[in-house]
């Protein structure tokens, strides 16, 4: 009985044993025949790649007229991942060129219907894909995109709306930032860049717009509305932004004293002098480093006054920099050899003269 036991243990282990040979030699099989489609794959991509290259190169160079037929072009372009890699190729040549060049390069896209493609990805479920066919319509400037890139404003997806906004405003420049005036999410600061880059004018009936955009509940609105206001130098625009000094959110203040530096009038070195003291750190030193490039002299005083005898080490080296821009080199050096100066701001002075005393 003891024989038979052991001999049907055996017998059972032998068969797990091979039953988990064949599962690792099929899964060795698998990974074989994964690595040959993706090696397979990956020559195609690179033999297609030279194909659309030396289309596009043709196409650039040459009139229509001079360009003889291109079989092996022709057998692929009905292939979906031959378009998809073709329409990649035609948008990465478009941002790296301007005029007649880059109208051929539409003309491309249009000849092959590649706009096919990029609206495809629009309905699917990846944002990385919806985003890239946004951005491919976009570059393409394909506007019966529009309706549909403009659903897209609301996606849940950071990536895809983000994408969207940019469009709205590639296509209708100021008026594509209407979706600022409902956004509840927060417009990063490269966003913020990409779209102020975007804007190359504002019309002459902007004024309600933009007022209402200071007055937003969402802050990152607020500062990029004062990014436009610094742009394009909206003097009318001054007393708002001074106001804005007492707005409860640090980043709108000091993107607001930002603002008043291209906004300044005879009053702002008075005014900014008068709120200084109410102001969070980060704000002063803002003012400060306003004062620097402005050069009023009206701020030497105040500046010579933080200098002395404000406690912070920040605060002194601004303040002695703005002075060294102003010309006041003999004050500063006067302090530095007063015996009443610690060694802290006789090093901050030496440092803004940039000599040793």
């Amino acid at each position: 009985m003891l024989f038979l036991a052991s001999s049907s243990s055996i017998h059972y282990l032998f068969l797990i044993f091979l039953g988990m040979l064949s599962l690792v030699i099929l899964l060795i099989i698998i990974v074989l025949i994964y690595s040959f489609y993706q090696y397979k794959e990956s020559t195609q991509i690179s033999e297609w790649s030279g194909i659309i290259n030396e289309k596009v190169t043709e196409t650039i160079v040459y009139d229509k007229e001079e360009i003889s037929p291109n079989d092996g072009f022709t057998a692929f372009s009905g292939y979906p991942l031959f378009r998809n890699l073709f329409l990649k190729k035609l948008v990465e040549t478009d941002n790296k060129f301007s005029g007649a060049a880059q109208n051929k390069i539409k003309d491309l896209f249009n000849d092959y219907n590649l706009q096919n493609e990029a609206f495809k990805k629009l309905d699917q479920k990846q944002p990385y894909l919806i985003a890239g066919g946004i951005q491919e319509l976009t570059t393409m400037n394909v506007e019966e995109a529009l309706p549909k890139i403009s659903s897209l404003l609301a996606h849940p997806s950071v990536q895809v709306y983000q994408e969207a906004q940019y469009a709205m405003v590639s296509f209708k420049g100021f008026e594509g930032l209407r979706f600022l005036d409902t956004i509840i999410t927060k417009i990063s600061e490269w966003q913020q860049l990409r779209l102020l880059f975007s804007i190359t004018h504002i019309p002459s009936d902007y004024e309600g717009t933009l007022k209402n955009w200071l007055e937003s509940s969402n802050d990152t609105v607020v500062i990029f509305t004062l990014r436009l206001l610094k742009k394009f130098q909206l003097l009318s625009f001054y007393p708002k932004v001074m106001s804005l000094l007492n707005h409860p959110s640090v980043g709108v203040r000091i993107q607001a004293v930002k603002a008043l530096q291209s906004l300044e009038n005879t009053s702002t070195i008075t005014e900014l002098t008068d709120i200084y003291p109410d102001q969070p750190f980060e704000v002063q030193l803002e003012i400060l480093r306003v004062m620097r490039v402005l050069k009023e002299q009206c701020s030497a005083g105040f500046l010579q006054q933080q200098l002395v005898e404000s406690p912070f080490s920040a605060v002194k080296i601004y303040a002695a920099e703005a002075l060294f821009s102003l010309g006041h080199h003999n004050y500063l050096v006067q302090v530095a050899h007063d015996d009443a100066s610690s060694e802290q701001l006789v090093q901050i002075i030496k440092h803004a003269l940039q000599e040793k005393i």
